[in-house]
């Protein structure tokens, strides 16, 4: 497959498509980061996405104002350039710890809500998000589907492509079953 690839498991879903793969390899105006509140790189998909950029990312990053080692808190968003990506721009947000759907739907929707913004304000009309808060932050996969696609379907119909790009087989499988049966 060559860089910048649907990866052959995909789905479309008018503008939202739904692939597996890795999103540090996606071509498109700008990719979502599921970072920590600090900006400053961590594991999973904030990890790659800051390998993947390379050492201007994090200088980036650290550039932004931070009030008490907090750079973006939970529910919005920061945004860079994508340094060593194919993606021009890294969108970064901070997804809720899962603690319950009353107390962490509503911050895991402004996480994307705020994405979404942030990507019409700049002219972004091409974003590419991961799974945010389905890794080490405990969120039920099919339960932040439901918030992720539910939301971008209804607020980002200002973009001509929204991405998911889910790493395992296994979430994208998670993902596709909530599409078919939300939109």
């Amino acid at each position: 497959m060559r860089r910048g690839a649907l990866a052959p498991s995909s789905r479309h879903f008018g503008h939202i498509t739904l692939s597996q793969g890795d999103i540090t390899q996606v071509e498109c105006e700008a990719i979502v980061n599921a970072a920590n509140e600090g900006l400053l790189g961590g594991g999973g998909v904030d990890g790659a996405i800051h390998r993947a950029a390379g050492p201007e990312l994090l200088e980036a990053c650290r550039a932004l104002p931070a009030e008490g080692g907090v750079r973006c808190p939970t529910g919005q968003a920061r945004i860079t350039p994508g340094f060593g990506l194919l993606a021009e721009h890294v969108i970064h947000s901070v997804g809720p710890v899962y603690v319950d759907a009353q107390r962490s739907e509503p911050l895991l929707k402004s996480a994307y809500r705020a994405c979404l913004s942030l990507a019409h304000s700049r002219g972004i009309r091409r974003i590419a998000f991961p799974a945010i808060s389905c890794g080490v932050y405990g969120y039920p996969a099919a339960d932040a589907a439901k918030v992720a696609l539910s939301t971008c379907k209804h607020e980002g119909h200002t973009l001509e492509e929204i991405r998911f790009v889910l790493f395992s087989e296994a979430m994208y499988n998670i993902w596709v079953e909530v599409a078919d049966a939300c939109l």
